[in-house]
């Protein structure tokens, strides 16, 4: 067996920002005009793009080792497959997405034994029509190649099952959410052979901890400051951090150098805080990955 990791890269929404990622994570992967095959700074792995619906049943076949692609999609083909880590990364945002059940805002249905008999459009097929079955309600299940919230509006099917982030796209077309089927994201998975193989599970390991250490790194932010004796106490009480700040003596001074590593979720208060409290020379910096 060959030790070359064959390695997929999810082709449309989601390539730019899975390319992204793996830069953050120290990989290079170049993608060259309409090549399916691009290039990456790695000569244990190749990689190939393929749509992400398609993602899963190319791993399960072995015709690639890994790749990413969502939850969702393992779901619809019904692949057997080896979940290795989950990445929650979108174009979007650093939010898990969701398939909503959505009809038309003046419509009567306010539950899904309410769609009894009604037609209903979706990418998302085979999901869809397992998802109704176990609830025993019995629908018709389209497939929609796109503009999916338009079948309803135009009168094409009396619901949509659609994916939604910000529910902004749904809203706009007159639609309201009455139900939530699935919360999904992204998904490093490897079929069971490469699994079993030592050298790629090691490789597949290696790439699931760097891409989570840059997807953690994306949400800290290192900050250092300058405090005096007397007020120490005070501004490492105001300090979260992965374990405890680094607290180190200023030269012939009786001053101290102070480092942590915070939420970029709260920076922003954090930092007048702390000048409030005695530090000063603040300085905030990105942190590229944290493992």
């Amino acid at each position: 067996m060959s030790k070359i990791l064959k390695l997929g890269i999810p082709k449309g929404s989601l390539q730019n920002a899975t390319i992204a990622l793996f830069k953050r994570s120290g990989w290079e992967i170049s993608v060259n005009g309409r090549s399916y095959f691009p290039e990456i700074n790695d000569h244990t792995i190749a990689c190939a793009i393929c749509r992400a619906q398609e993602m899963s049943r190319y791993v399960e076949s072995g015709t690639l080792d890994a790749g990413l692609t969502g939850k969702d999609w393992i779901a619809e083909n019904d692949s057997d497959v080896h979940v290795v880590t989950d990445l929650i990364y979108s174009k979007v945002s650093a939010r898990p997405a969701r398939w909503v059940l959505a009809v038309p805002y003046d419509s009567p249905v306010k539950h899904l034994e309410d769609l009894e008999g009604k037609k209903i459009a979706t990418e998302l097929v085979g999901f869809t029509k397992r998802y109704f079955a176990e609830r025993n309600v019995n629908v018709s299940i389209e497939f929609s190649w796109g503009a999916t919230e338009a079948k309803v509006v135009t009168g094409l099917a009396d619901a949509v099952v659609e994916v939604t982030e910000t529910e902004s796209t749904i809203k706009a077309h007159g639609l309201r959410i009455i139900h939530e089927l699935m919360e999904t994201n992204t998904q490093l998975i490897v079929n069971h052979a490469a699994w079993q193989d030592p050298v790629k599970r090691e490789k597949v390991e290696q790439i699931a901890l760097l891409l989570k250490g840059a997807l953690l790194g994306e949400k800290l932010v290192g900050l250092k400051m300058n405090v005096p004796q007397s007020k120490l106490e005070k501004v490492v009480a105001l300090l979260p951090s992965l374990n405890a700040p680094t607290v180190s003596p200023l030269y012939q001074s009786d001053w101290f150098a102070v480092e942590s590593v915070v939420s970029t979720d709260i920076v922003r208060d954090l930092i007048p805080k702390l000048l409030n409290n005695g530090a000063e020379g603040i300085i905030e910096y990105p942190l590229n990955k944290v493992v």
